[in-house]
């Protein structure tokens, strides 16, 4: 990228593709990834992860997959638009089956459950990831239900983690999909970083990139960026981005609060910035407007 050059980065430190090596382990994606990774080592057949747009679930599913990768043979669900049969025939060629066009839905799911019963023999887990659970078909929902169900005499078979949107949560309250939510064990709902994780975040995302010079973000502009973004990574990334290539731009070394407020006029979903002179005076308002409700309560006016 342009500015790479101009500020010694040795690549984009706020990209928005969900690469693990910008993995940070803040509270709340740290106590996600543990939720999860002690409920599977317990066998649970099926977790939940949601948190709004542009929280991370994306980059943890990533981060799960690669810590895990050792352990687990695991199958990634990134389409999710795929119909019941669509996903037996994804899950088939994920284990190793060559599914046959005669194959039907009864033979390809016992064919599944021959070979994940191989695979466990061998001490091969296998664990199904799957991501923006929240659009998927409801009969595919079931679907996964139904291969949670799988076990040998002492073990799952296959083992599920959802991640998703809020709207899972609404569509798991459906009676249609009762037995889908009994059957999950374990969730957790990711939540916006705080002002002071989202200084720590800046600082870091630009020391995985290269970055080795002087503080570029400071206090003050971290919490422009806070107030603008709503603590949501995505936009935190998108708000940095633009304002480093502003900065470039203009041939500047130093982040300023004028270009924050820049690249959030320029950025949808972005809160627009107040400026605190405006501030003060709605404080100063409130306060007279509740001294004088006072006076007239006690019928001084």
């Amino acid at each position: 990228m342009i500015y790479l050059q101009h500020f010694g980065l040795e690549k984009a430190p706020f990209s928005l593709t969900a690469d693990p090596h910008f993995y940070i382990d803040f509270t709340p994606h740290k106590e996600a990834l543990e939720v999860i990774t002690t409920a599977l080592s317990f066998g649970e057949s099926i977790l939940k992860i949601t948190g709004e747009v542009g929280t991370g679930k994306t980059l943890l599913c990533n981060k799960l997959q690669q810590e895990l990768a050792d352990e687990y043979h695991i199958c990634n669900i990134d389409n999710a638009y795929l119909s019941a049969h669509e996903l037996r025939c994804l899950i088939a060629n994920k284990i190793g089956i060559e599914k046959s066009e005669s194959d039907e839905q009864f033979l390809l799911t016992e064919r599944i459950k021959t070979q994940l019963l191989s695979m466990r023999e061998q001490g091969i887990k296998v664990l199904v990831l799957v991501d923006e659970a929240q659009a998927l078909p409801d009969a595919t929902l079931e679907a996964l239900r139904l291969f949670s169900n799988l076990e040998s005499d002492s073990d799952k078979l296959l083992q599920v983690v959802l991640f998703g949107q809020p709207e899972l949560d609404i569509r798991l309250e459906d009676t249609k999909l009762r037995q889908l939510r009994q059957r999950i064990t374990f969730s957790y709902q990711l939540r916006a970083l705080s002002e002071d994780e989202i200084e720590h975040y800046i600082a870091t995302r630009l020391q995985q990139a290269g970055y080795r010079g002087a503080r570029l973000f400071n206090r003050s502009v971290c919490r422009k960026i806070s107030q603008a973004s709503r603590g949501i990574p995505r936009l935190i990334n998108v708000l940095a981005h633009k304002v480093l290539i502003l900065s470039y731009g203009q041939q500047h070394y130093k982040i300023t609060n004028k270009l924050v407020k820049e690249a959030v006029a320029d950025t949808e979903d972005a809160y627009a910035l107040q400026s605190s002179t405006i501030l003060w005076a709605l404080v100063g308002l409130f306060v007279v407007l509740n001294v004088a409700l006072l006076l007239w309560w006690k019928g001084l006016l």
